[in-house]
């Protein structure tokens, strides 16, 4: 069973998606790659949604919350090995696809092409707190975001990153 929550943030509603344990999904209004939820059932009690409300409380009040909520994104091992990487991006830094490639070879021996990444990139379920906003070209352009280049703009801005 899946439940869902509402936040209302300064960039617009979120959409929390939790397994009643974890957060399973994050995702601005608007954004690609929503999955369908006919069978959800909206309760904003549960545990994981008051961490992940008052995570992103924090967070857009331009402090550096660190992530301590259960998560647990669906994906393929590839695209879990990229969101996982993803985790690594600190506050206010940027890397660029290459760089995840790169990285994501190293770790597994053998080679990853930066557009496979960014793929699994654009695919992140746990927007924001999984920061794949960090995300850039290699030419330091602002590229691809589910929730929209105005958004990514604005997240790093929140960051002290002025794009």
């Amino acid at each position: 069973m899946l439940y869902t929550d509402l936040f209302a943030s300064p960039l617009g509603e979120i959409l929390l998606v939790s397994d009643g344990e974890a957060l399973c999904g994050l995702y601005f209004e608007g954004q690609k790659y929503v999955p369908a939820l006919p069978e959800a059932e909206k309760d904003p009690s549960l545990p994981v949604f008051k961490s992940a409300r008052a995570w992103l409380e924090r967070y857009f009040a331009g402090e550096k919350p660190e992530v301590d909520l259960p998560l647990c994104a669906a994906g393929t091992a590839f695209q879990r090995a990229v969101w996982d990487l993803l985790k690594e991006i600190p506050y206010g830094a940027t890397v660029t696809y290459g760089e995840l490639a790169e990285r994501l070879a190293a770790r597994r021996g053998r080679p990853c092409s930066a557009r496979a990444v960014g793929a699994a990139v654009g695919r992140n379920p746990i927007s924001l707190i999984v920061p794949c906003h960090r995300v850039i070209g290699a030419d330091g352009s602002l590229t691809g975001y589910a929730g929209g280049l105005a958004r990514k703009r604005a997240l790093l801005r929140l960051e002290g990153i002025a794009p």
